[in-house]
């Protein structure tokens, strides 16, 4: 494992829930946070809880629907005058659950492709490329283990677009120092995964940050498991 003391995340969808918990994790091992959220006062809370780690922390604000809300976003990055060294992209856009599968407009297709897919792809290329220069850098997608599940299709269609993406940008990182990984963080207890999911958020700890710990030779283009991942429980301990 690498040691993340002093380095720059930015946390998509830090707001709240996994990706709250993403912020946390990483804070405690010494990374400073950029959170994001829709809207400013939406990250109040995990810079709160912040708070405590004895990090930078940042806030910046946008929706990911649109292109011009991206591109308005890396701008907002920009101006901090900070190299981001570590990026996930944890917002996401689910679909309403439909009964007959065979309900899903194409609104909903495009809106859920927007988010997941077409978004990532972008904030990939804003910071990879200065990861590159910099020679160190990783990329965390947060994938889906969903499966059998057509009631949910353009949701379990754009994490198939993320491994795929993952996959392909991993080729072009090879000698790099940038490591680009995807993974999944189970079903957890989120407005997303709903109050029936398996696990509770915190759960997605400590194994969420395993494709961020890799070494400079190691996975590249992998499919990690948050609940799976046998990272040590004792990394996050104060």
């Amino acid at each position: 494992m690498i040691d993340l003391k002093g380095k720059n995340a930015l946390v998509t969808g830090s707001s709240r829930g996994i990706g709250q918990q993403i912020a946390l994790g990483l804070a405690k091992l010494g990374c400073n946070i950029i959170v994001h959220g829709r809207k400013k006062e939406s990250c109040i809370k995990t810079l709160n809880l912040l708070d405590q780690y004895p990090v930078n922390t940042w806030c910046v604000a946008g929706e990911l629907s649109e292109e011009g809300l991206v591109e308005d976003l890396v701008r907002q990055v920009g101006n901090l005058n900070i190299p981001v060294d570590i990026l996930y992209n944890n917002a996401a856009h689910m679909t309403n659950f439909h009964a007959d599968y065979f309900e899903h407009s194409w609104e909903e297709w495009i809106d859920t492709f927007k988010v997941n897919v077409f978004a990532l792809y972008d904030l990939c290329g804003a910071f990879i490329p200065g990861m590159i220069e910099r020679g160190f850098g990783r990329v965390v997608n947060l994938s889906s283990g969903i499966q059998g599940q057509p009631e949910l299709a353009p949701y379990g269609a754009t994490k198939w677009a993320v491994n795929k993406i993952t996959d392909d940008l991993a080729s072009k990182l090879h000698g790099t120092g940038v490591r680009i990984n995807a993974i999944d963080p189970g079903w957890i207890r989120t407005d997303m995964g709903g109050e029936d999911a398996e696990h509770p958020v915190e759960a997605v700890l400590p194994g969420i940050l395993a494709p961020a710990l890799v070494s400079d030779d190691g996975p590249n283009g992998e499919f990690f498991s948050a609940i799976r991942h046998k990272l040590d429980p004792d990394l996050l301990k104060k």
